[in-house]
């Protein structure tokens, strides 16, 4: 691995056990075996890297989401059925406990955001394109082939039920929504909207 790249994975390491704002550039540098004038070559600056580290652990994250993720070949429901949607919902709340940490991470940003607005920027492009992402989970559908208006609108209706299920499993794992709760909602509003 080259600078940039220790670079990152200190970043993860430091975000992991430090947290955003108490992770100093000292500490990256300590945790990566770089120096810091790196960090400003590779990333322009500490927070630009922390950012890049942060979105690349929820990637990690995500890959988990996917029911398929670590089953090998073993067959997914259809995309967009009920069975789908729930068997996603089950592999998101599975991964939940290792993924603590992240979702604690999350909360501190979005608590500190109106603080760190150059942050809080680089974290809402992040989120758009955190969108395009979790659709394919549910629809089956490559991101790439996706069109804007499915991504502005199921890519939010996904992102807002995730960030709402993070809340309830970080408060309070034995309450929380579990995903045949998720689904059954889901399936008595479709049949509510489809009487009238």
């Amino acid at each position: 691995m080259g600078h940039r790249e220790d670079l990152l994975e200190g970043a993860k390491r430091c975000l992991l056990e430090k947290g955003f704002l108490r992770t100093t550039a000292r500490d990256i540098v300590k945790e990566s075996g770089t120096n810091l004038a790196s960090i400003g070559y590779h990333y322009g600056s500490k927070d630009a890297l922390l950012v890049q580290a942060y979105v690349a652990l929820i990637e990690q994250m995500g890959d988990r989401f996917d029911p398929g993720w670590g089953a090998g070949d073993a067959a997914q429901a259809p995309g967009g059925s009920l069975e789908r949607f729930r068997d996603v919902w089950a592999s998101v709340i599975r991964s939940m406990p290792e993924s603590r940490a992240v979702w604690l991470l999350s909360f501190e940003l979005i608590l500190q955001g109106d603080r760190l607005p150059e942050v809080r920027k680089l974290l809402v492009e992040a989120q758009e394109q955190g969108r395009s992402g979790i659709v394919p989970l549910f629809s089956g559908v490559p991101e790439a082939e996706l069109d804007q208006e499915t991504v502005e609108t199921a890519g939010r209706l996904y992102q807002t039920l995730l960030q709402g299920l993070m809340v309830q499993w970080i408060f309070d794992p034995d309450s929380a929504t579990d995903a045949d709760h998720l689904t059954e909602g889901l399936r008595r509003v479709i049949a509510g909207a489809t009487k009238g």
